[in-house]
């Protein structure tokens, strides 16, 4: 049986996060404070003090939660915990898993995770972009309602997190539009995501043009861990490829519903959600209940992870 490492992306941050984790091993803050060196402030004591209003900023949620989870690699890798057969982010996550997977460094990861935050902040102006969540709908009527309801704006299915959950993007009268149609075709909730900027949609286009000058500086390798991708669902290992879907998926939609059958697929039998909070472990029950995924954000959660594991 094999396994896989799931690495989260933008919703997953809370005040306090680690905190717990940070008492039992010091890998935790020194992690946070090599990311805090190019960053140029203390994200620690950011992600554990607040405010909650700038840990949500996305230019400081993004390297929050990367480093969160590669801090917790690094306790997992040290602790001898087996590497994994596969590994998968989800959104932002996926740099994440490129680090793991040393197909990227750590500290490039930082600057390039800050960088597109700033980025999609600013490709489109605060109270023009709009997200929300269409929950007990089929994927294919999401798509067709933003399609019927575009009207030369931009709408689009931007996140297939699980069957009937379905994250849209795009600019807010088409998104609230959107809304409307979802609830007359019978969604169970239609409802607004408290977030500032559109992942996933056409609108981050010019963001991904000014990313891809940012990513031509950057050395990516061929990952030593096969990586499943967020554009198409698929493994790659080739850094080419790697990096070319990792700036189409600033655009693209994340097919993370696809992503956990394409692991299944591959023999995947058991999987550690790698950073902070459980939004994974909960999309995935409703992908693949037979899956088990396990968290390791406290020591007796770690050694049972790696006991799973060991016996896959």
């Amino acid at each position: 049986m094999k396994s896989a490492f799931l690495f989260p992306g933008q919703g997953s941050q809370s005040v306090g996060m680690l905190s717990a984790a940070a008492d039992q091993w010091p890998m935790i803050v020194e992690t946070f404070d090599d990311a805090s060196k190019v960053l140029g402030y203390d994200l620690w004591h950011l992600c554990q003090h607040g405010p909650a209003e700038e840990l949500n900023q996305t230019m400081v949620t993004q390297p929050a939660l990367l480093t969160a989870s590669v801090a917790l690699w690094r306790q997992w890798m040290v602790t001898g915990g087996p590497r994994p057969d596969f590994v998968a982010g989800h959104s932002l996550g996926e740099y994440s898993a490129l680090v793991a997977a040393e197909s990227l460094d750590f500290i490039e990861a930082v600057k390039l995770v800050q960088l597109r935050g700033e980025l999609m902040q600013d490709a489109v102006p605060a109270g023009e972009g709009k997200m929300a969540a269409i929950l007990g709908l089929d994927d294919a009527d999401v798509v067709a309602v933003c399609e019927e309801v575009a009207e030369g704006d931009v709408v689009a299915a931007v996140n297939f997190n699980a069957p009937g959950q379905v994250v849209i993007a795009g600019s807010l009268a088409a998104v609230e539009r959107a809304i409307e149609a979802c609830k007359a075709r019978g969604a169970r909730k239609a409802m607004p995501l408290p977030v500032s900027v559109p992942s996933h949609c056409a609108l981050m286009k010019g963001a991904a043009e000014q990313l891809a000058e940012a990513l031509d500086e950057v050395r990516f390798n061929d990952a030593v861990i096969p990586v499943v991708q967020n554009v198409h669902a698929a493994v790659s290992t080739d850094a080419k490829t790697l990096k070319a879907n990792l700036l189409k998926q600033l655009y693209s939609p994340v097919l993370w519903t696809d992503s956990i059958r394409t692991l299944v697929g591959e023999g995947v039998g058991v999987a550690v959600e790698c950073g902070a909070g459980k939004v994974l472990a909960g999309l995935v029950k409703r992908i693949e209940r037979g899956l088990p995924v396990h968290s390791i954000e406290d020591p007796d959660s770690l050694a049972s992870a790696i006991e799973a594991l060991q016996k896959s």
